[in-house]
């Protein structure tokens, strides 16, 4: 049992990072985005990449694509509907759904599209 608890401690450092690494996760890879107008003012995006750390890592790359394909159409402001995500062999991606306005709509994960686009831009996440 003390033998255990002694080398614990170790496997845990040695899955913390891999050799040569120095601890560092490869950079995200943004694999493009699909875009479909659904009816109105709803518009569906299919966002794929490879390296994400997190469901939240997906979700910020759709709501890129959301704020800029807001500006491209003459828009200011996103709302969030939905998304969905998945996971699978390395690769997650996500399909979300926003409803574009050209006023803030209502709701309570709304988007304003200028201040969205450059929090982008300076997190390295592309947009559309």
């Amino acid at each position: 049992m003390i033998r255990f608890a002694l080398i614990t401690p170790f496997l845990l450092a040695a899955c913390a990072m891999a050799p040569g690494t120095g601890g560092e996760r490869p950079a995200p890879v943004y694999e493009g985005v699909e875009t479909s107008l659904l009816e109105g003012d709803l518009v569906q995006f299919h966002v794929s990449m490879r390296g994400a750390a997190a469901p939240e890592d997906v979700e910020n790359y759709a709501e890129c694509a959301a704020a800029q394909y807001a500006l491209i159409r003459g828009y200011g402001f996103a709302r969030h509907v939905r998304t969905t995500l998945t996971q699978a062999g390395g690769k997650s991606s996500a399909d979300a759904v926003y409803l574009i306005s050209p006023s803030l709509p209502r709701g309570l994960r709304t988007i304003d599209a200028n201040v969205a686009v450059a929090d982008c831009t300076a997190n390295g996440i592309p947009t559309v």
